[in-house]
């Protein structure tokens, strides 16, 4: 099995790169926080990689951190929560935020999640709650965002933009207490798109 990849990138999308080793051209799916910390094209990448077998296929999925990867299987352990949910899960949700709502049964945050219903939420607390203690030590707990940054947040996931990138574009936006919807949306749009 695949555990491990280093080599040239040749193409990237944001669920997507091909990198080349060895002369040959690994196709990995990878989750928006990957893609964004990606170098140019040319460049020398290492992800850690998850080998995925089926009868019918074959697929890797690439992480930047060990931690990220570790997550991404413990999540493909509950039942009913396959490779691409996992991804989906990871995209919609920074690994902090995830460990936090697990841990501390926020149904209500998993649900959030594309494609996460009450009944797989429950499932993912159930299932994972006593096995994320290694996650507790090696991340900090995620600050609270107050309800006008989970407004922006949830608009800016509406309009198709990554959570976890939203949320690191909102921490660069300077804030006041007094901000409005409006003015907090737009400084972390104009930071996103830079």
């Amino acid at each position: 099995m695949i555990a491990h990849l280093r080599g040239k990138l040749l193409s990237k999308q944001p669920d997507r790169a091909v990198i080349e080793a060895g002369g040959v051209g690994y196709d990995v799916a990878i989750t928006g926080p990957a893609y964004s910390e990606l170098p140019n094209l040319g460049a020398e990448i290492a992800l850690h990689i998850h080998t995925h077998v089926r009868e019918d296929a074959l697929s890797l999925f690439g992480f930047v951190s060990e931690d990220e990867k570790r997550l991404f299987e413990r999540l493909i352990s509950v039942s009913g929560i396959g490779p691409k949910l996992a991804i989906t899960v990871l995209n919609g949700i920074s690994t902090e935020r995830l460990v936090a709502a697990i841990r501390g049964n926020d149904l209500a945050s998993l649900t959030k999640i594309s494609g996460i219903g009450k009944k797989t939420a429950e499932r993912m607390v159930l299932e994972l709650r006593d096995k994320l203690d290694q996650f507790a030590v090696t991340m900090k707990a995620p600050a609270a965002a107050s309800a006008v940054e989970e407004d922006v947040l949830s608009a800016l996931v509406n309009l198709g933009y990554q959570r976890p990138a939203a949320e690191q574009a909102l921490k660069h936006v300077p804030k006041e207490k007094s901000a409005s919807f409006e003015t907090l949306f737009r400084e972390t749009l104009a930071a996103l798109r830079k």
